[in-house]
């Protein structure tokens, strides 16, 4: 057996999967599905600096203090909605994990209590985990035996909860992108926005302020900036 073959079959037929999905979108959108991209952006820093910056003066260029005074950091875990762009449920705190990202996805649900929702994520620990499965069960109504984390059942291990929460009969279910392939991931593109348009730059006396500057610059970003990815890959070589 070529194992190579198989795991790259298994790849690209994970690759399509996610692709397609993202294309659909739209029509899923008018249908009432919700289909978000979700991760955590983990160690961002409340960074001010020493001194202040000196503006840019005819034939000088800006002078931009190098050292900085370090207030901590925060995580944020937010949902890119693949057809309208908008960032859904922002969530910032000091961690990020199992129970922050239950409590998220629970945030995120309450949006549309009743309607169906398709989460796109990579494959952390902590979205395949226990809590997860049980938070997802009992938001679909599900009465099965969960079995005993660790020993039996759904709950026995990372890939029995996986296969739980990928089932697509599930009014909430999750598509995991490839090990490795976070570029599927349409959430850190605009991670990426983030970053460029008010983290590189800015200057956050404390966490509290970092917070609330991202919570702002998302409401502005929703408001002003949101628009749905041209998503153009369809997980194919392209052919010569």
């Amino acid at each position: 057996m070529n194992h190579e073959v198989d795991d790259l079959a298994a790849f690209s037929a994970e690759v399509r999967t996610v692709c397609k999905l993202y294309h659909q979108a739209p029509e899923l959108h008018e249908q009432g599905v919700h289909v978000v991209s979700v991760d955590e952006k983990t160690g961002i820093q409340a960074l001010e600096r020493l001194h202040p910056t000196r503006p840019m003066q005819p034939g000088k260029p800006e002078a931009r203090e190098f050292e900085y005074v370090r207030h901590g950091t925060q995580a944020l875990i937010a949902n890119f909605e693949v057809a309208t762009g908008k960032i859904l449920t922002p969530t910032i705190g000091d961690t990020r994990t199992e129970e922050d990202f239950v409590k998220h996805i629970q945030a995120t649900v309450n949006l549309d209590p009743e309607g169906k929702w398709v989460f796109v994520m990579d494959q952390l620990n902590t979205h395949k985990s226990a809590g997860l499965v049980e938070l997802i069960a009992k938001l679909c109504h599900l009465e099965d035996d969960l079995g005993v984390k660790g020993k039996s059942g759904i709950l026995k291990d990372m890939e029995a909860r996986a296969t739980f929460l990928e089932d697509q009969s599930h009014r909430i279910r999750f598509v995991y992108t490839p090990k490795h392939c976070s570029w599927l991931n349409q959430i850190e593109m605009w991670f990426g926005t983030l970053t460029r348009r008010l983290l590189k730059r800015g200057e956050f006396t404390s966490k509290e302020e970092l917070k609330k500057r991202i919570l702002a610059f998302i409401e502005f970003f929703n408001q002003t900036l949101a628009k749905p990815y041209r998503w153009t890959f369809i997980g194919k070589p392209l052919v010569a």
